[in-house]
């Protein structure tokens, strides 16, 4: 959600495990590993992110109609899925985050950990973030 492109993302990912292997001799095992594993990819997402969005606009490659001829092909499910993911841009950057991990499955208690609030803020963010994403998707 951090990138729009196969490079970018390329180069976020090298930059995260950079930032990983700086950090990890201040993992202190207050956490799990994989919830400051995630910690630490998500604020490098978020700075990079940030430090682009000052910089020159490129248009995304979901804005370019690619004709694809393919019988019985539906295309409802990538359909919906762009507009998920066009609303889940519109979130400001908490919230994005937020919304990500709560559909990879993961328990409030990873989230909150993750984040830095505590369970019941993400809760009641996730519960805001819901009614925010209906009104977008359905204004």
């Amino acid at each position: 959600m951090y990138t729009y492109d196969a490079d970018a993302h390329k180069d976020l990912f090298q930059e995260i495990t950079i930032q990983l292997w700086k950090a990890y001799p201040k993992f202190r095992e207050e956490s799990k590993f994989s919830t400051w594993m995630y910690r630490v990819a998500l604020n490098t997402a978020i700075t990079l992110y940030r430090k682009k969005k000052r910089g020159v606009q490129t248009m995304p490659w979901e804005n370019f109609d690619f004709k694809m001829s393919a019988e019985g092909y539906d295309s409802t499910l990538d359909d919906n899925l762009k507009l998920m993911y066009s609303a889940i841009k519109e979130l400001n950057d908490i919230d994005k985050a937020l919304v990500l991990l709560y559909l990879e499955d993961k328990a409030y208690t990873e989230i909150s950990e993750t984040l830095g609030i505590s369970e019941v803020n993400a809760r009641v963010k996730m519960n805001r973030v819901k009614t925010k994403l209906k009104r977008i998707l359905n204004p």
